[in-house]
């Protein structure tokens, strides 16, 4: 499946929050959205760029934005992940790896010379009719929100 690009319509996605609950690219018609995917709960790199989008959730949401995270992690690991920093927003379980897939962000990766498949860290912004506006390969996971506000050019 390739890979979906600024301008394309971002591919359909559900499945269980860190409750177990449905959610679906539907549930944010209307809304903006920053759908953002990463490798594994609780780690140094995934743990940087959530707390950075939550330390701006509120600037970002004034701008309109709602916000999702995705990684193969299990509802009850985001529960514990969520509740351990403090996150505004939910996360999706993609334990099947479906959406992961759909959006690209599942392929080979290289690591200390070895070869693997796994999470590719990458987010998509998607807008109000469910287009992508932009999508961001290279996360800087310390400054991930900053990078999305320069980026779309939310700086007040």
């Amino acid at each position: 499946m390739a890979r979906p690009e600024k301008g394309n319509q971002a591919p359909y996605f559900e499945g269980p929050n860190e409750n177990g609950e449905t959610v679906s690219l539907d549930d944010f018609k209307g809304k903006k959205l920053i759908l953002f995917f990463y490798p594994k709960d609780n780690t140094p790199g995934c743990t940087a760029a959530a707390c950075s989008l939550r330390d701006d959730y509120d600037t970002l949401r004034k701008h309109g934005f709602e916000m999702l995270g995705v990684s193969p992690d299990s509802p009850k690991k985001h529960t514990n992940f969520i509740e351990k920093h403090k996150f505004p927003f939910s996360l999706l379980a993609d334990e099947n790896k479906e959406t992961l897939k759909a959006y690209g962000a599942w392929g080979r990766k290289k690591f200390m010379g070895r070869e693997y498949d796994g999470v590719l860290r990458s987010t998509f912004i998607i807008d109000e009719d469910g287009k992508i506006m932009e999508v961001i390969d290279k996360v800087k996971t310390k400054k991930h929100a900053q990078q999305i506000m320069d980026l779309l050019n939310l700086n007040d």
